[in-house]
C-alpha cells in the first residue's frame, strides 16, 4: 500500500488506498471556536475493528488487494477504526475528529485521554467462573425523548452467535446536568455507538487486563473512568497541570474524589467529551430506580467488555443468599500512607487526586482489584462473577478479569434462572419493561 503524508496546520493527512484520513496529536481548536472540516475513517477501516477494542490488532485489505496489519484506535468523537501499522511518524498515528478532540493544557474544557493503552489479560481460564448470559436482556431497547438535549435516547441490545451486541446513539435516557458549563464547555450530541461482548464469559487468573472503557451502560452510554489530565513532578500550583491529553505529565488526575481539579461532572458523575460524547466516571444515579438508590435492591447497569454484568453499589454477600436488602459493597483500595517519590507536594495537589495515590490491598473490602466478586444476583441466582460501580475508588473498574476477545462463537446456553423478564433497570427501573422497548417521558 502506498502512503502519502501531507503536513497541515491541524496535523497530518494520510493518503493512500484507504482514502484521506486526518491524523493529529488530538489538539483541539482554540477555546470558543468550533471545529470544521476533517475526514472520517473509511468503511474498510471501520469494518476491520468491529467486535474489537481500543489498541487491539486488526487487518484489512486495501484497494490493491494487499493485506495490511494495524491497530484499532478511537480518539474522542470518532468510532473505532483500523490504523495501518507505520502510518505516521515513528510508526504511530492517531485519528482526529473534525476540528480536533482536545484542548490545550489549561485552556478550554478537559479532554479525555485516559490511562495507558489497553492491556490484555494473559492469565489462564478459571473454569469455575464460566458463565452463560444468554436469556438476560437480549432484546432490551429504548427510545426515550430528552427535552434537555433535544434528541431521543436510542439503544437496542441483541444476542446472536454467542455475542451480546448493542447499537445506540449515546444519548442518556435520564436527566443530566447543565452542559455546557464553566468547567466543561461541551454539549452532548448523538454518537454512533456499537458494543460487542461474549455471552459465555470466563474469568482468567491474574490481576486482570486494563481496559480504558471497561463498561457499556444498558442505555448505550459508556463508562470511561480515566481522564487525560496529568501533572508534572515540578508543578508549584494545581493550575500548572493540564486537564487534557498531551500535557506531558506522569501523574494521572482522577475525575472524582478530589477538589483540586474540576472536570464539570453532573449528578451522574458524568460529563461530555469534546466530540459530544456524554459518559460516566462513576455511579450514574439517573439510571437507578428509587429502590436501587435506597439500597433495597441490586441494579444491573451495564455489561463489561469481557461479558460479565455490572451492578451499582449494592450486592449480596453470599452465594444463593438473597434474603432481605443487599449490602453496600466495599472496595479494596485505600490511599497510600505516604506519597510516591517525585510526586507534586500534597500541599499543592492533595492525596487522592492522582491514580498513583491509591493502592489495592487484597481482602480489605468485598471486591477484588477489578472491583468485582463472585456471588448471586437477581439475574444470576446460581452465582456469577460480576463488577460494581462504587462511591469509593476506583469508582468504576479499571480492568476486567475475562477476555475481551469477541470473535463469533456457537450459541451459548442460558444460565438457569436468567430471563429477559424484569422491571426496567436493575429490577426496578423507571418506565418500560426489560425484553421490550423502553419508552418514557422526556427528561
Amino acid at each position: 500500500m502506498k502512503l502519502k503524508w501531507v503536513a497541515t496546520s491541524a496535523g497530518i493527512i494520510l493518503g493512500g488506498s484507504f482514502g484521506a484520513v486526518a491524523l493529529s496529536a488530538q489538539q483541539g481548536p482554540p477555546s470558543g471556536q468550533g471545529g470544521g472540516g476533517g475526514d472520517r475513517p473509511t468503511e474498510a477501516m471501520l469494518q476491520a475493528c468491529i467486535a474489537k477494542h481500543q489498541h487491539q490488532s486488526c487487518s484489512l485489505v486495501d484497494d490493491d488487494g494487499d493485506t495490511v496489519s494495524g491497530t484499532c484506535h478511537a480518539p474522542e468523537g470518532l468510532p473505532l477504526a483500523c490504523i495501518p501499522a507505520g502510518a505516521g511518524p515513528g510508526g504511530t498515528a492517531s485519528l482526529s475528529p473534525p476540528g480536533g478532540s482536545g484542548s490545550p493544557a489549561g485552556n478550554g474544557p478537559p479532554a479525555e485521554g485516559g490511562p495507558p493503552p489497553s492491556q490484555p489479560n494473559t492469565g489462564t481460564p478459571l473454569t469455575s467462573t464460566q458463565a452463560y448470559t444468554l436469556g438476560v436482556l437480549c432484546d432490551y431497547s429504548g427510545n426515550v425523548p430528552s427535552e434537555q438535549i433535544g434528541e431521543a435516547s436510542q439503544f437496542q441490545w441483541s444476542c446472536e452467535r454467542g455475542q451480546r451486541r448493542l447499537t445506540a446513539n449515546g444519548i442518556p435516557d435520564h436527566a443530566i446536568g447543565q452542559f455546557p458549563n464553566p468547567a466543561n464547555r461541551n454539549a452532548p450530541t448523538p454518537q454512533s455507538v456499537s458494543f460487542d461482548a461474549t455471552m459465555s464469559p470466563v474469568a482468567l487468573s491474574g490481576p486482570g487486563g486494563f481496559v480504558k472503557e471497561p463498561v457499556m451502560g444498558l442505555n448505550g452510554v459508556k463508562f470511561d473512568p480515566g481522564t487525560g489530565g496529568t501533572c508534572t513532578d515540578d508543578v508549584t500550583a494545581a493550575t500548572q497541570c493540564g486537564l487534557g491529553p498531551g500535557s506531558g505529565g506522569g501523574w494521572r488526575i482522577e475525575a472524582l474524589g478530589q477538589d483540586a481539579f474540576d472536570f464539570g461532572e453532573d449528578e451522574n458523575n458524568a460529563h461530555v467529551q469534546p466530540g459530544g460524547t456524554y459518559h460516566y466516571h462513576g455511579v450514574p444515579d439517573g439510571m437507578l430506580s428509587e429502590e436501587a438508590l435506597a439500597g433495597e435492591e441490586m441494579a444491573l447497569i451495564g455489561w463489561a467488555a469481557d461479558g460479565f454484568p455490572v451492578y451499582a453499589r449494592y450486592g449480596y454477600g453470599q452465594i444463593g443468599m438473597m434474603i432481605g436488602s443487599p449490602q453496600l459493597m466495599q472496595t479494596s483500595y485505600r490511599l497510600k500512607s505516604e506519597p510516591d517519590d517525585g510526586r507534586p507536594p500534597v500541599g499543592v495537589v492533595p492525596m487522592g487526586a492522582f491514580m498513583q495515590d491509591w493502592e489495592y490491598v487484597e481482602g480489605l473490602g468485598d471486591l477484588d482489584e477489578c472491583n468485582g466478586r463472585f456471588g448471586s444476583t437477581p439475574e444470576f441466582p446460581e452465582g456469577i462473577y460480576h463488577y460494581y460501580a462504587t462511591d469509593a475508588y476506583p469508582y468504576v473498574q479499571r480492568c476486567v478479569k475475562g477476555s475481551t476477545d469477541t470473535a463469533p462463537q456457537r450459541e451459548a446456553r442460558p444460565q438457569r434462572g436468567g430471563s429477559d423478564e424484569g422491571r426496567g433497570r436493575g429490577r426496578g427501573g423507571r418506565g418500560g419493561e426489560r425484553g421490550g422497548e423502553r419508552g418514557g417521558r422526556s427528561q
